[in-house]
């Protein structure tokens, strides 16, 4: 047989194969659907890190997250809440501030600006209809800024420190 008659001849046959398969309409019961419906999903999962030290020495703080289950991405509304594998954003709030914005992106959080001190970092996976499906807080303490070590002028000189 010649090789085009070959592969034509498995070509139907597969043909054949799938139409006696899935022909019919009907789930097989036995075999789970190839796309899990949402709700049959896995919940998310958020992993936080705590904010990396060289630049909190600095008062920059920048959270480093990873999420399971869900991809983080700029989307919203109804329909795409119905996406699988999920879709979601971040709810991010400061020491609970009365505001929250939306982070989309797999980006790390980064904040400058805060006060020495204590600060707490609550992070919240949403659906994209603002449903919380899990949180996290990171914690953490913004040190003093230390001022530079610069000479004191004394009558338009240096003086050693």
């Amino acid at each position: 047989m010649s090789l085009v008659l070959r592969n034509l001849f498995v070509f139907a046959l597969g043909g054949f194969f799938c139409i006696a398969a899935f022909g019919q309409g009907e789930a097989d019961p036995d075999q789970p659907p190839a796309i899990l419906p949402l709700e049959s999903e896995t919940l998310p999962k958020l992993i936080a890190y705590p904010p990396l030290a060289e630049p909190l020495a600095r008062g920059v703080v920048i959270i480093q997250y990873r999420t399971e289950h869900a991809r983080i991405m700029p989307v919203f509304g109804k329909t795409a809440g119905d996406v699988s594998p999920r879709l979601g954003h971040l709810h991010v709030t400061v020491d609970d501030w009365k505001g929250t914005w939306a982070h989309t992106s797999e980006d790390p959080i980064i904040l400058v600006g805060l006060t020495p001190g204590t600060h707490k970092v609550l992070l919240e996976v949403a659906d994209p209809t603002h449903k919380i499906l899990t949180s996290t807080t990171v914690s953490f303490i913004v040190p003093e800024k230390k001022s530079p070590n610069v000479p004191h002028m004394e009558e338009g000189h240096a003086v050693k420190p």
